[in-house]
């Protein structure tokens, strides 16, 4: 049984690697990065976040996200804005001009998930889906133990961030 969850964790991780080279691929044929296409989802999602909370969501650190946002910016499809409460924090939303390709990330987001379930019958997705959703909240929690929350997880701990 130990063999299997072995071979679990190593399938699990060639899977998200895989997941990840066909999202790049699939990005540079936009003449974009996954990191880009990432942020791009995040703001439509969530609009105006700052550009420190957009690196704790991601997990970069703030110099890497605001040189993404820096070409994002360059190409009409982000645009900073001053924070009303806060002069040193920049507020990032989507132009109008992103949508098309905002659309486009989600066609190619639906056309890989479909690629990846293809052969997957409807109950072992559900089950699948049900583990994974299992996994995460377990190491959510394990995470959240050994770390400090943030002052922004503090002030916003009924907020979903991820």
């Amino acid at each position: 049984m130990n063999e299997f969850r072995a071979d679990v964790m190593l399938l699990l991780h060639d899977v998200a690697r895989l997941h990840r080279v066909a999202a790049d691929k699939r990005a540079r044929m936009h003449d974009m990065t996954r990191a880009q296409w990432v942020m791009m989802l995040r703001l439509h999602r969530q609009p105006g976040m700052s550009q420190k909370e957009l690196s704790e969501l991601l997990e970069v650190e703030p110099i890497t996200v605001a040189r993404l946002i820096d070409r994002l910016e360059q190409r009409g499809l982000v645009e900073r804005r001053p924070d009303p409460r806060d002069r040193r924090i920049w507020r990032l939303n989507l132009r109008p001009e992103a949508m098309p390709l905002v659309h486009e990330i989600a066609g190619e987001r639906s056309e890989i998930a479909e690629m990846v379930t293809s052969g997957i019958d409807d109950e072992t997705l559900t089950v699948m889906k049900n583990a994974l959703i299992r996994m995460r909240e377990t190491l959510c929690g394990e995470v959240r133990c050994n770390r400090r929350p943030s002052s922004r997880e503090n002030a916003t701990d009924a907020r979903e961030v991820a």
